[in-house]
């Protein structure tokens, strides 16, 4: 064997056993593109080498192109909860047919990372940053059902979770308009809270358009005309 061919497999396998290893989205995207390109160059240069012998003798043996196996983002999910417990059902069509050992969970006390290794002829990943609360990593744990990974976030506190992570939390409450009323002062604070804020943010053909309403509506109050 080429000796040069021998060393881009050696290159290969390593990559492999440092994919096995890594949990990292980032690293391993690294590494599956180095891996590709391995793949891709230990291909061209036996087929080289194949048609180099083809006049001359068979070939005994081509060693096969290696499958190359990619990742993708799992998207289909959906979680409940318990007094203890935040449940996270993954879908993934026959996961259970595969080695448990594909099946990879890793926690920290605000997130947890899924590795779901050769389903399918895939890698299925999932990364969930900033939980709303902390979780205790050592009793959070998975379970393999049919065509479902359950993930088991073990809540520190047994409170309730009104979103899954602090940016869903700060995304839906920044679409919310917050009406905040005094009960021992004016009833219409609240309101004006809200038209401020929609002022403050808004660019300036909405303020001039706020601002010609209450001039209108000044001037109705002098004259006496507001019915209230």
């Amino acid at each position: 064997m080429d000796s040069a061919l021998l060393e881009l497999q050696k290159d290969l396998e390593e990559v492999k056993q440092l994919l096995e290893k890594a949990t990292r989205k980032r690293v391993r995207d690294v590494l599956f593109v180095e891996q590709r390109k391995l793949e891709t160059e230990i291909s061209n240069r036996q087929q080289q080498q194949a048609g180099e012998t083809t006049d001359v003798q068979k070939p005994s043996a081509i060693v096969p192109p290696m499958a190359s196996t990619y990742t993708v983002k799992i998207s289909n999910y959906g979680w409940d909860q318990s007094d203890k417990f935040v449940k996270m059902y993954i879908t993934l069509k026959g996961v259970q047919n595969i080695p448990a050992d594909n099946v990879q969970v890793q926690f920290t006390e605000r997130s947890f990372d899924l590795l779901v290794k050769d389903l399918n002829g895939k890698n299925h990943a999932m990364t969930v940053n900033n939980l709303l609360k902390p979780i205790s990593p050592e009793s959070s744990s998975k379970k393999v059902k049919t065509d479902t990974v359950l993930i088991m976030l073990k809540k520190r506190s047994e409170s309730k979770w009104d979103y899954l992570t602090q940016v869903e939390k700060q995304a839906k409450e920044k679409d919310k308009p917050s009406v905040e009323t005094d009960p021992d002062g004016d009833p219409s604070a609240g309101l004006m809270n809200v038209l401020k804020k929609i002022y403050d943010d808004g660019d300036d053909e909405m303020k001039r358009t706020l601002n010609k309403a209450w001039a209108e509506s000044r001037e109705k109050q002098l004259k006496g005309d507001v019915d209230f």
